[in-house]
């Protein structure tokens, strides 16, 4: 069973032009098909905000979907580690990359469930890669 949007979240998207909120709902619809336990959070700022992660702790967060003027963005939180055959992520920062979507006709692109099934797997890997560099007990004299 879908699990409908916070009245918050619908009261932010109130404030966009129609075609934009629909198509963040709609990305919220396929992130939450492919993690139906994640953690959702709102933001409102410049821009509505949507992110998911398995934990309310921002580390732990795996995607985004933040609303922009003519397009939606679905971003991904370590995208500049994410494997990108398609070509399709944009930024330039350290962490973060994002994908732009202009029309709900972009939604059915195929790579979009696969790349946040990656971005689901980098979370899942990241404790397990912070144990193994965990640092050796001190020895005593």
């Amino acid at each position: 069973m879908p699990r409908p949007p916070a009245p918050e979240l619908l009261g932010y998207l109130a404030a966009w032009d129609r075609p934009i909120a629909a198509m963040a709902l709609a990305l919220r619809e396929i992130v939450l098909e492919e993690a139906p336990d994640a953690v959702e959070k709102v933001y409102q700022t410049y821009t509505t905000a949507i992110w998911f992660g398995f934990s309310p702790k921002m580390k732990d967060m795996f995607v985004y979907i933040a609303t922009a003027t003519g397009h939606v963005n679905l971003g991904f939180y370590r995208g500049a580690a994410l494997p990108d055959p398609n070509r399709v992520l944009e930024g330039e920062g350290k962490m973060m990359r994002h994908v732009k979507f202009k029309s709900e006709r972009d939604l059915e692109r195929p790579f979009v469930r696969r790349y946040i099934r990656a971005a689901m797997e980098q979370v899942a890997a990241a404790p397990a890669a912070k144990k193994a560099t965990t640092k050796p007990a001190k020895k005593r004299r």
